[in-house]
C-alpha cells in the first residue's frame, strides 16, 4: 500500500493522476472532499500532521509514501517520521527544494528544507529526496494582471530560472516510488532551458495571440504584495530566494528528468499552451474547444 501526503497541492495532485489504476493507494489530506484527482479504487482518508491519531490510521499497512510539507518552520516532517517508522513504512519518496543544495541559500525555507532532508535520512527508512526548481505553475499567479489588464508584473524580470513542470516532477516521484532503484537517491529536477519572467511573458503573449506588456515590481512592491499572502519571515526568506536567482543561482539545467523517465523534460511553452484558458478574459474562454 502506498500513501499520498499533498494530495490537494501543485505536485500531490498530479502524482495521483500519473499513478497506474492497479497501484494500492491511500490518499490523506486534511480536507478529504477536496481530493478530487485520485484514482478510483484510492482509499481517501482525513488526517492531520497535528494529529497522531490520524497518523497512525493513515499509515496502518503503508509500504511506502509520497511525502509533502508546507508550513515552514512547523515540525511536521518529525511527527508522520516517526509515526511512519512505528508504522513499519519502508520507503519515503519526499518533495523538497533544489535551493537545498546551494551552500549561498541560508533562507528560513532552505534551512526547514535541510532540516527535513536530514530528518529522513536519519530515520532508518528508506528514502529518496526530489529537489525541484520553480514550477512552471508559479506562473499562474499572474492570471488574474494578464486577464484584466494584459500585464504580468514579477520581481527581477531579466534573471533566468531552469523552472520544472510539476508534471514531469510528479511523474518522477511515482517512479521513485514505484521502481526498484531510486532509494538513497537525490533527483534535482529542472526544465529543459532557464527562463527569464520576460521571456515567459513573450511566449504567453505569442500562445495568446495578445500582446502582453511585463512591469517589473521592485522589492518593495515584492515585498507589499506577499505580505497579504504570507508571514514576514517567510517574505524576507522569499525576497532573498529572489536575490539568488538575481544573482544566476537558478539557471543551471540538468537532465534528471530524462534520465529518470525516457524522455525530455517539458517545456514552458508546452505547459502554458494547455494552461491558456486560465490567462483569457472570460469572455474569451467562452466557445474555446474542450
Amino acid at each position: 500500500m502506498m500513501l499520498v501526503t499533498g494530495a490537494t497541492g501543485t505536485i500531490g495532485r498530479e502524482v495521483l493522476r500519473h499513478l497506474a489504476p492497479e497501484v494500492p493507494v491511500r490518499v490523506m489530506a486534511r480536507q478529504p472532499a477536496r481530493v478530487t484527482d485520485a484514482p478510483a479504487k484510492a482509499e481517501i482518508v482525513p488526517g492531520d500532521y497535528d494529529e497522531a491519531e490520524s497518523l497512525d490510521r493513515a499509515l496502518e499497512g503503508v509500504d511506502s509514501v509520497f511525502l509533502v510539507t508546507s508550513r515552514v518552520g512547523r515540525d511536521d516532517d518529525r511527527r508522520f517520521l516517526r509515526a511512519a517508522r512505528e508504522a513499519g513504512v519502508r520507503h519515503v519518496v519526499k518533495l523538497s527544494a533544489a535551493a537545498v543544495e546551494d551552500s549561498r541559500a541560508d533562507d528560513l525555507i532552505t534551512r526547514w528544507q535541510r532540516g527535513n532532508e536530514d530528518l529522513l535520512r536519519g530515520s532508518g527508512m528508506e528514502w529518496t529526496l526530489l529537489r525541484p526548481r520553480s514550477f512552471m505553475s508559479n506562473t499562474l499567479s499572474w492570471a488574474s494582471s494578464v486577464r484584466s489588464a494584459g500585464v504580468v508584473r514579477a520581481l527581477y524580470g531579466t534573471s533566468a530560472n531552469s523552472c520544472v513542470d510539476p508534471r514531469d516532477v510528479a511523474e518522477v516521484a511515482v517512479r521513485a516510488l514505484t521502481e526498484p532503484g531510486h532509494a538513497g537517491r537525490v533527483h534535482v529536477l529542472t526544465g529543459p532551458a532557464a527562463l527569464t519572467a520576460v521571456e515567459q511573458t513573450a511566449q504567453l503573449s505569442e500562445l495568446l495571440g495578445r500582446a502582453l506588456r511585463y512591469e517589473e515590481m521592485g522589492p518593495e512592491g515584492a515585498r507589499s504584495l506577499w505580505s497579504t499572502r504570507y508571514p514576514d519571515p517567510v517574505v524576507e526568506a522569499l525576497l532573498r530566494s529572489a536575490e539568488r536567482q538575481r544573482d544566476g543561482a537558478k539557471a543551471g539545467v540538468v537532465d534528471t528528468v530524462e534520465e529518470v523517465t525516457g524522455r525530455p523534460a517539458g517545456t514552458f511553452r508546452a505547459w502554458a499552451a494547455g494552461q491558456l484558458a486560465a490567462f483569457m478574459p472570460p469572455s474569451d474562454v467562452v466557445g474555446q474547444p474542450a
